[in-house]
């Protein structure tokens, strides 16, 4: 009795009728019946090469992207841009234009970090005035402050930047600093609301030693409405050549220290204005 796989013995004969019937229009089906051919691997040697006809194709929705990313990548675009035009992944358009040559670049190094400094600047500036929006707005919602409001701030401010007693050492004495030219017209704006009189004000400069020691004076004095002669001597910081300052340039001006004279009294005030502003704050957590 012959063999099963005898049948296959004049393997080139069949191959010839099998690609006679492929390029005939059949399909993988109608050779296997037609050849009794029912081996799958020996099917797939003897149509190797041989593409299957229109008509049994399946109809493949990506064929139109796909050619249309080959069109995109011969005219020069990059992948990115293609993903985005497309609307594809990045996986599906490598594989589809990985065999097209690499388009060259559009610009040159140079001309590319051009083009992203001024990306970056587009950025910081709408970055810039969407900042400046927000600031104006809010300053807005603050509208026409009440001489109640001016107070109640002032003695926050007082308690969070003054200097203050210790239990352990009782000084009793209004001082304050701060390098924030704001800060420092609230702070003298909420002195005169509690009749604090400039002759009892006391003016020093604080500042690094290798700064413009007199034109942080002349700044200070024209903020505060004093002339620099009531300023006293100003006192130095030490530069500290293993630090790396930052506070630098013509915009840094030090801190300015304000004292104010005979003020003991003053100050065991500020201190029962605090005190009551905490009392009434924790009947809200309660």
């Amino acid at each position: 009795m012959a063999h099963p796989s005898d049948k296959y013995a004049d393997f080139e004969g069949l191959r010839q009728r099998a690609v006679a019937l492929r390029r005939a229009g059949l399909s993988r089906r109608q050779i296997r019946d037609r050849l009794h051919v029912d081996n799958n691997d020996i099917l797939n040697r003897l149509l190797e090469g041989e593409p299957p006809p229109e008509w049994t194709r399946r109809p493949n929705a990506k064929d139109a992207l796909r050619e249309r990313a080959r069109e995109l990548r011969l005219q020069g675009w990059t992948y990115d841009r293609i993903e985005a035009e497309l609307g594809c992944s990045r996986s599906s358009v490598s594989l589809w234009v990985r065999d097209l040559p690499k388009p060259q670049p559009r610009y040159t190094p140079e001309e590319q970090r051009a083009l992203m400094q001024a990306g970056l600047a587009r950025l910081r500036g709408a970055q810039d005035e969407e900042r400046k929006r927000i600031r104006e707005g809010s300053a807005r919602e603050i509208g026409e402050l009440t001489e109640r409001e001016l107070f109640l701030t002032g003695v926050a401010l007082y308690w969070a930047e003054g200097t203050k007693s210790k239990p352990y050492d009782r000084r009793e004495r209004v001082a304050f600093v701060n390098s924030d030219p704001g800060v420092i017209q609230v702070y003298l704006a909420w002195l005169d609301l509690l009749g604090v009189s400039r002759d009892r004000l006391g003016f020093r400069v604080l500042i690094h030693e290798s700064a413009d020691v007199e034109g942080a004076t002349r700044y200070w004095a024209d903020l505060s409405g004093t002339d620099c002669s009531a300023f006293s001597k100003p006192t130095l910081k030490k530069h500290n050549p293993k630090t790396v300052r930052k506070n630098t340039g013509d915009r840094y001006h030090g801190c300015l220290v304000i004292t104010v004279a005979r003020s003991a009294e003053l100050y065991n005030r500020i201190e029962g204005w605090w005190n009551g502003i905490v009392t009434h704050a924790r009947t809200r957590l309660r």
